[in-house]
């Protein structure tokens, strides 16, 4: 089989080319507790689409920095049997798309389960981005805030818009807050990993090719392109002669989900292509190799970062069994 990244026995043994920063969870901490210092003024109206056995909500919350943060939320009409609440799927999306029709969350209604589905600050949704300019930025999300400084990098607030989502989920008196998940894929799988880190009650997260980790690996594989093409941007545009290449690492590296992994304490499972070269399998399996609860990893040998058949049928079973 050919090869774009490590053989299949390394990949299971890699874990990233940066250490964590010392003051890694210091960071984290602060940022938590800005999260929590945040009124969410929640706001819940019904949706102009509805279907005959759930009723579809838009769901906005005020995030940190003033954010105004879109979630489309269905509940179905009745939980599954046995149940008084609702157990709960949060989703997120690709990178700078939205969150998707509202056919798309009715597997798991149907199946009893209340869909949360969050657009991204400042991306191809409702939700606005830390200026207060509502639809699409498009790009430049990883680097956005890195010349500032860690507390200035966009991705750090995107990450506690996931876990706030999370908690008002399980604040709600008709979700069960112990049977919350998470999911998604690409920018959607590597939220759903920060998610479940940031927000440890979560039960079970399902990430498909995660992206947000290991970006000096990204880069010494030249891979800055496609999703990770604005790192290529930044050098050419504000640092032609990589002076402050250590520098600029060292901020990302706040944001590189792989530290954050041992802080999960649900279930995950992950789906991987081995010849993604969008988020290398080096990358995915960097988060990976440092999650220690309960993990299954799938993987597809010839594919790469495109839809992954089956997969979707193993998340909803994987979520819902």
């Amino acid at each position: 089989m050919p090869l774009i990244d490590l053989p299949l026995d390394k990949l299971y043994t890699y874990n990233g080319r940066m250490a964590k920063p010392n003051d890694f969870d210091a960071y984290w901490d602060r940022a938590l507790q800005e999260l929590q210092d945040t009124h969410s003024e929640v706001e819940i109206s019904k949706s102009s689409f509805q279907t005959s056995f759930a009723d579809c909500y838009d769901l906005y919350f005020t995030g940190v920095k003033g954010a105004r943060i879109y979630a489309k939320y269905v509940q179905p009409h009745h939980p599954p049997e046995g149940k008084d609440t609702f157990p709960a799927v949060l989703e997120f999306h690709g990178y700078s798309m939205n969150s998707g029709d509202w056919t798309s969350k009715l597997a798991y209604a149907a199946a009893g389960y209340a869909v949360f589905s969050m657009d991204v600050r400042g991306q191809g949704g409702k939700s606005e981005d830390p200026g207060g300019v509502q639809g699409n930025t498009l790009e430049g999300h990883i680097i956005r805030g890195a010349a500032e400084g860690e507390d200035s990098l966009f991705f750090r607030n995107v990450y506690l818009d996931t876990v706030q989502l999370a908690r008002i989920v399980m604040k709600m008196k008709e979700i069960d807050e112990t049977d919350v998940s998470v999911t998604g894929w690409s920018q959607g799988g590597g939220l759903t990993l920060a998610c479940a880190a940031l927000e440890p009650r979560v039960k079970k997260a399902a990430a498909v090719y995660p992206f947000l980790s290991d970006y000096l690996r990204v880069w010494e594989m030249d891979l800055a392109v496609d999703a990770y093409k604005e790192m290529r941007t930044h050098f050419r545009r504000h640092d032609p002669t990589h002076e402050r290449k250590e520098e600029f690492f060292a901020r990302l590296n706040y944001i590189d989900i792989r530290h954050l992994m041992p802080r999960i304490k649900g279930e995950i499972m992950m789906g991987t292509g081995l010849m993604d070269t969008v988020c290398p399998p080096s990358t995915q399996f960097a988060a990976y190799n440092n999650i220690t609860s309960k993990k299954e990893v799938v993987i597809y040998p010839d594919f790469a970062h495109e839809n992954l058949p089956g997969m979707h049928d193993r998340i909803w079973s994987f979520l819902t069994k």
